[in-house]
């Protein structure tokens, strides 16, 4: 049996969810107030990801940074890979808001867009 303590994360409320899987497979979760808990806990003991925000360099040097993120939940383990590349990644201007910076991450279906618009 794997019992998890967690706070849900999927509305303002965050619940205090406890999650138990016995046997393999077989999930239980308490705690929540709404079905979102219900859902972020399962996936949160089989298969967690993230929404990931973060910054990569511009060839600019009046805006040097851009504020880039995902276009749905990743999947937690491939995050470290995305980050390292982000981190030695330089992105030409202009971009625009919601332009693709990166797709089909890892294969996962996932772009990599601009949350901000740059000249």
């Amino acid at each position: 049996m794997t019992e998890r303590s967690l706070v849900c994360i999927s509305c303002p409320i965050g619940c205090r969810l406890t999650v138990v899987e016995d046997p393999p497979g077989t999930i239980a979760v308490s705690g929540n107030k709404c079905a979102r808990g219900e859902v972020y806990g399962r996936e949160e003991m089989l298969s967690p990801k993230r929404v990931v925000t973060a910054t990569v360099l511009t060839d600019s040097s009046t805006m040097r940074r851009l504020p880039v993120k995902t276009t749905a939940p990743l999947a937690k383990e491939l995050i470290p890979g995305l980050l390292s590349g982000l981190y030695r990644m330089r992105v030409p201007l202009p971009v625009r808001c919601g332009q693709v910076i990166l797709h089909d991450l890892e294969g996962s279906g996932i772009d990599l867009v601009a949350t901000r618009s740059a000249e």
